[in-house]
């Protein structure tokens, strides 16, 4: 028998994967919330969103009042919804990022507090890691976090825990590796360079490129976002499990691979000023989620990276139009 799944932040990149994934590989009735800000994109769900098993709900994290009212009719809540644009907390400051990314998971959690939930599924993220100390980085690793952005995700992974270790509360706290595939706002790493060569114009590179990170295909993604909500309570509450492949890339290689597929020259890049609070390296250990999931990632980059390119060669409108909402945005 399905359960009824919350899936907060579930018109961004990552939810609303999940959720076109839980509809279409499980029985589950799905509630998506979005606050509908940059992140999130009522077109990412366009094609489900008539389906029978999904309801949207347009609303924040930080209303407590919905939350409450959501949470009390729901088994499982996944909280995907974040600020999470790193740029941005750098050149903007972190408050926002900190109402939605720490206080909206209190919020969450208070909730669940006062009408528990089966499990809940907090959404974190590797960069809480910081620059590998040891590879691969396993779930004890330090957490070292080198953006404002990493720093929320940091505080809402430990409020998290902190909420199974003092209220004995049904949570796991995931940290997935750096997502990528197609719907994902072009000023991410991947589909920037995409959407840079589709354009005619040179890869921007921090640095010299020889940072790497852990890429992970978003569909292995939802499929583990999956296996938790359906594992066994005693294998995943308390749990912190990495999201991951277990191989990195380095920014070069990841932009020979784009200038590949799209037929261009190799040269066709620029190196830029190197971002503040650059993390050198990203590679995660699979062994604690294997052992309690029995899930590994299956999609090799090459597959990965293809199927991304090819979404955004076919997509121009949906990538333009929020390239063009956000020149408008920051010329007014």
């Amino acid at each position: 028998m399905g359960k009824r799944v919350l899936v907060t932040g579930g018109a961004g990149f990552i939810s609303s994967n999940v959720v076109r994934h839980l509809l279409d590989h499980s029985d589950h009735e799905v509630i998506s919330l979005d606050a509908l800000t940059y992140a999130g994109n009522l077109e990412n769900l366009a094609d489900v969103l008539s389906h029978p098993r999904l309801s949207f709900v347009h609303g924040d994290i930080r209303d407590k009042g919905l939350v409450a009212e959501l949470a009390a009719g729901v088994d499982v809540i996944v909280n995907a919804a974040a600020e999470s644009h790193v740029e941005k907390s750098i050149r903007e400051g972190a408050s926002e990022f900190v109402t939605t990314n720490v206080e909206g998971t209190q919020i969450l959690l208070d909730a669940i507090r006062q009408t528990p939930v089966e499990r809940f599924i907090l959404i974190s993220s590797s960069e809480v890691y910081g620059t590998a100390e040891y590879a691969p980085m396993d779930e004890a690793h330090p957490l070292n976090p080198r953006s404002p952005y990493a720093a929320t995700k940091a505080g809402a992974d430990r409020l998290a825990y902190s909420y199974v270790a003092t209220y004995d509360l049904p949570i796991a706290i995931l940290r997935p590796f750096n997502n990528y595939g197609p719907r994902q706002h072009p000023e991410k790493l991947i589909p920037r360079f995409i959407t840079q060569a589709l354009s005619g114009e040179p890869l921007t590179i921090h640095g010299e490129g020889h940072a790497s990170r852990d890429w992970l295909y978003v569909g292995d993604d939802a499929e583990a976002i999956q296996a938790v909500i359906e594992a066994p309570l005693d294998k995943i509450t308390g749990a912190v499990l990495n999201i991951a492949t277990g191989v990195d890339i380095s920014v070069n290689d990841v932009a020979d691979a784009v200038l590949d597929a799209l037929g261009k020259p190799r040269d066709h890049r620029v190196h830029i000023a190197e971002r503040l609070g650059q993390v050198d390296r990203h590679i995660g250990s699979t062994d604690v989620t294997a052992a309690a999931l029995g899930w590994r990632a299956r999609t090799s980059f090459a597959e990965g990276l293809e199927r991304t390119v090819a979404w955004y060669r076919d997509n121009e409108a949906w990538w333009r139009g929020i390239l063009a909402k956000e020149v408008s945005a920051y010329s007014s």
